[in-house]
């Protein structure tokens, strides 16, 4: 499935803001609202994450089309990388390891500021990373 890439850079921005909200309050039921808000997105596919239903509705009526579309697997791996970062940082907190969930949540800021503030996701890089040695081992296993 194709996808505006616009609508990520807009998911990232969003979620760069809940992340330095987390980093600031330390507050366990934000970041496992991220969290939630990374499942939907990995598990269920870029169109169910509330951020992208937000892009849909209220940014992109008001743009012009996109110049080019992308692939949406990178992206949705990029979710899933968060989901896990979001995850761990979420148990941490709630378990009273607040070094370990601020950890795991500035990793993921760090993350969705470089996608938001330069276009640079990732996430995507390590799944075209994974994708380039699964189809190696597949050639060398060939071979």
């Amino acid at each position: 499935m194709q996808i505006d890439p616009r609508g990520p850079r807009f998911a990232a921005a969003l979620t760069t803001l809940v992340l330095i909200a987390v980093l600031l309050t330390g507050s366990a039921a934000l970041l496992a609202a991220q969290t939630l808000v990374f499942a939907l997105g990995a598990l269920g596919g870029l169109r169910r994450s509330p951020y992208s239903w937000l892009y849909r509705t209220l940014v992109r009526p008001r743009l012009a089309p996109p110049a080019e579309t992308e692939d949406e697997r990178p992206p949705r791996f990029a979710q899933g990388v968060g989901l896990v970062f979001a995850a761990v940082g979420t148990a941490a907190l709630l378990a009273g390891v607040g070094w370990l969930g601020l950890l795991a949540t500035g990793l993921a800021l760090a993350a969705a500021f470089l996608n938001a503030a330069f276009g640079y996701c990732l996430g995507c890089e390590a799944y075209l990373l994974v994708l380039r040695a699964r189809t190696r081992t597949r050639t060398d296993l060939a071979a």
